[in-house]
């Protein structure tokens, strides 16, 4: 199945037929998708979305990363709590948004190095970056 990660629907779907999935993404809140393929993601170094922060952080930007991870977590859980109920519901087991999202097979990212921060990856991860750039008149 060919589908977006930030509403599992379709992931649901192909756990319980038992097909593989593509995850076709920018990015997801809170690192979800870097959590479900367990990648590496020490606070230290990688900055967290909207933190305006860089892979060189200070330590108050270091404290500032972590308290950010911190108020993510949250929100994500209360975000995505309804997926993960319909989840344990369709499936028949307790099941979190990161186990869910952990059975995608293939994981296209359109994002780049060149825009982005370099950050540690797992082998299933694709960098599509530059799909969405047009060649500027």
């Amino acid at each position: 199945i060919f589908t977006d990660p930030l509403t599992p629907c379709g992931q649901i779907i192909a756990l319980h037929f038992s097909i593989p999935t593509v995850f076709f993404l920018r990015g997801l809140p809170c690192a979800v998708d870097v959590h479900a393929v367990q990648s590496p993601d020490p606070l230290s170094y990688v900055p967290r979305m909207f933190s305006l922060n860089t892979d060189h952080m200070t330590f108050p930007q270091r404290v500032k990363n972590f308290l950010i991870s911190i108020s993510e977590s949250f929100t994500c859980s209360i975000v995505f709590s309804s997926f993960e109920s319909l989840a344990s519901d369709f499936l028949q087991k307790p099941m979190t948004i990161t186990q869910l999202l952990s059975h995608g097979s293939i994981w296209l990212k359109r994002v780049d190095f060149v825009f982005d921060y370099p950050m540690p990856v797992m082998p299933n991860l694709i960098f599509i970056g530059g799909i969405n750039c047009v060649q500027k008149k």
